[in-house]
């Protein structure tokens, strides 16, 4: 009687077990595939990053702000006879 009682409880212990192998393999692609999805995200937007920092740098050019003030603004560097020197 005991040895059958004993076999019983093996065997759903190992039912048991068997289960959360399952589920834990489960859990591990479904958490697989998020990683896989959240690194790709981080890659585009460390490309995007990328071409942002480029974008900025060329915007800030001293020649492309140099540019846009003369043709935009029509600005231009004062001639010698324009300059004005104020002493305190």
């Amino acid at each position: 009687m005991t040895l059958r009682l004993l076999l019983t409880v093996l065997v759903a212990a190992n039912i048991v077990s068997a289960l959360a192998v399952v589920h834990a393999r489960h859990q591990h692609r479904q958490l697989f595939g998020q990683l896989s999805r959240l690194e790709r995200g981080r890659d585009e937007l460390n490309i995007e990053f990328g071409r942002l920092q480029l974008e900025q740098a060329t915007w800030a050019e001293s020649n492309r702000i140099d540019q846009v003030a003369r043709d935009r603004l029509g600005m231009k560097f004062p001639e010698g006879g324009e300059t004005v020197v104020i002493r305190p």
